[in-house]
């Protein structure tokens, strides 16, 4: 008995230490540890996102490019959202109810408490619609954001546009810090500059009561963290000029590139066809870019920086300034005009110098200045020797920006293409070719493929005599920074300088009395020197292509006018390029007779001209 009486004693004992744990875990929990207290309270408290300003972007001249404009997205926390009247809010927002479920199943697949999107980018007028009315739907309130605004229709390819991220970009960690319904840049500027641009997200922490309805900070906004506006970012762009040169390829496919040689500021880009930027923000982002997306001149091609084209005859010059380098050609040699190795676009004298060649534009004479530097007699195999003077060839022609990209600060750069040794063993077999094989590349044609930007960097590199700055669209981050070092560095050709005049004064020719004539700027007093260049084009119209630079001696402007299927660079792309200049250096076309060519560029009236 006396055994038993112990057990008794041994399991209150044992009752009371576990019912003394018990009271000394609740004083610790409700005297000592906030922790819960705090919970309670996150269950009534909302975290809301503060999106900062993301950074403007101005012209050269300060004038605005891209702006902010606010929308609201309507956010909602699926926990909250019971018990509502569905077909109310439904007319309210006015979405059917298929729809309402599709988007609460979305939100619930997100997170259960937490809140995301439910309708994205409301416009002043549809927010002003609903904000009364909200209080009536717990679960639901509004987020204020602002998305991308354009005080003009011009630079679509070069400003690019936001999104939203998507799912796989959330996944990756490269993009580490973003959440679900952030914007960040997709192409142009916005993708390129984003890290200056995105600003930092700021937080605030809101009560709120069992109906979702904001009842004030939480302990006064000790939590809460402002948001961090982005950069602003100056451009080097002219948006007059932009625009006029815009104007000139409205209704035409092709390019327009020009920079500022003692910089690399890149003046104007151009991708026709191009597009309104303001349809690619807003509601109708995801609509209007599927339109672009499937229009057949594929308006979303950014030609200047991803096409890539034969450069016909603009090729020449670089092919006499690679052959003086190789000691093959000097300013006086000549050639004969012989139909026999190549036809010639021109019926001509045999020219008897550099300078008359470039301005005849005569394809035997190249075809030989071209075959002097590959055949120049290195070894006795000849395709041995071929293969030699092709690499020699190509190592100088890249020292030019072509076949690599330049490094321009926008994405999707292309390449381009000049061909190697390697290249035509691989088509050809090692012993399968020699010149009379590759002669096409000798007039810009056959095996090459440059971008409208490498030929406006060609063209700054004629008016530099031989070096360029790699081109750039932006010409500091904030109004008072400074361009991006990488922009700074002069990039020398392989070409020595003293083998530039000749070619230089050649061009002048060109456009003095050559096939450019019509690009002369006598009349403002100002020497333009340039190069046409008809580019042969297997499927149509041969594409017209001119590059030029002015003044001569004191260069501002370098351009390349790039247009297909519109004949020769003496029809469209020289009087364009020349207006262009023109423009630039005196804000206006002067003459009558320039004012009645500058009509016959816009409306594409080249039937008009001749070579």
């Amino acid at each position: 008995m006396k055994y038993l009486e112990d057990r008794k004693y041994v399991i209150q004992a044992i009752f009371i230490a576990i019912g003394a744990v018990y009271l000394i875990k609740l004083f610790f929990i409700q005297v000592l540890d906030d922790s819960y207290k705090t919970a309670a309270e996150n269950n009534a408290m909302r975290r809301i996102i503060q999106y900062p300003f993301r950074g403007l972007v101005y012209d050269r001249d300060g004038k605005l490019l891209v702006e902010n404009t606010p929308v609201y997205d309507l956010m909602v926390v699926p926990k909250e959202a019971r018990e509502i009247d569905t077909l109310k809010f439904c007319r309210l927002v006015d979405i059917t109810l298929e729809e309402y479920r599709e988007k609460i199943k979305a939100a619930k697949t997100y997170s259960y408490v937490k809140s995301s999107p439910f309708l994205q980018r409301l416009t002043n007028h549809e927010f002003a619609a609903i904000q009364d009315n909200l209080v009536d739907f717990p679960g639901f309130y509004i987020n204020a954001r602002t998305v991308r605004g354009y005080p003009h229709q011009s630079l679509s390819h070069a400003l690019g546009y936001i999104g939203e991220i998507s799912p796989r970009q959330l996944e990756d960690t490269s993009y580490r810090g973003y959440r679900q319904g952030d914007y960040l840049g997709v192409s142009g500027l916005e993708r390129q500059y984003e890290k200056f641009l995105m600003g930092k997200r700021g937080v605030k922490f809101r009560m709120v009561n069992v109906n979702g309805i904001e009842k004030g900070a939480f302990k006064d906004g000790a939590y809460d963290t402002l948001s961090v506006a982005g950069q602003n970012l100056v451009s080097t762009i002219d948006l007059e000029l932009q625009k006029y040169a815009e104007k000139m390829m409205e209704g035409k496919v092709g390019s327009i590139v020009a920079i500022e040689p003692k910089t690399g500021e890149v003046l104007t880009l151009v991708s026709a066809p191009y597009y309104d930027p303001s349809l690619l923000t807003g509601k109708e982002l995801g609509n209007n870019y599927m339109k672009l997306l499937n229009d057949p001149v594929k308006p979303l091609f950014n030609r200047p920086l991803m096409a890539t084209y034969p450069p016909g005859s603009i090729f020449k010059l670089a092919q006499a300034l690679i052959a003086m380098q190789e000691g093959t050609l000097t300013p006086n040699t000549g050639y004969p005009c012989n139909w026999s190795l190549v036809k010639c676009s021109h019926r001509h004298a045999h020219p008897s110098n550099l300078g008359i060649a470039i301005e005849q534009s005569c394809n035997p004479y190249f075809y030989q200045v071209f075959r002097s530097v590959v055949n120049k007699g290195r070894s006795r195999n000849v395709y041995q020797d071929a293969k030699l003077g092709l690499d020699i060839w190509n190592n100088h022609i890249k020292s030019f920006g072509f076949a690599s990209q330049l490094g321009i600060d926008l994405p999707n750069e292309k390449r381009g293409l000049m061909p190697n040794a390697a290249f035509y063993d691989k088509i050809y077999g090692a012993n399968g070719w020699k010149f009379p094989t590759i002669y096409s590349v000798s007039i810009g044609q056959g095996e090459t493929g440059v971008t409208p930007l490498q030929m406006a960097n060609f063209a700054a590199i004629l008016a530099n005599r031989g070096f360029y700055y790699t081109p750039h669209i932006v010409r500091s981050v904030g109004e008072k920074g400074k361009p991006l070092p990488e922009y700074s560095v002069k990039h020398y050709t392989s070409v020595d300088p003293k083998h530039f005049p000749p070619v230089v004064e050649g061009m002048q020719r060109v456009v003095e009395s050559g096939t450019a004539r019509y690009a002369r700027l006598n009349h403002i007093g100002v020497v333009l020197a340039g190069k046409t260049g008809t580019v042969q084009n297997p499927h149509g119209k041969d594409h017209s292509v001119f590059i030029a630079f002015a003044p001569k001696d004191d260069p501002k402007i370098a351009i390349a006018v790039y247009v297909e299927n519109a004949g020769s660079g003496a029809i469209a792309a020289a009087p364009m390029a020349s207006l262009i200049v023109e423009k630039y250096l005196t804000d206006t076309i002067t003459t009558a007779n320039r004012k009645r060519w500058e009509a016959d560029m816009i409306s594409g009236a080249f039937y008009k001209w001749g070579n």
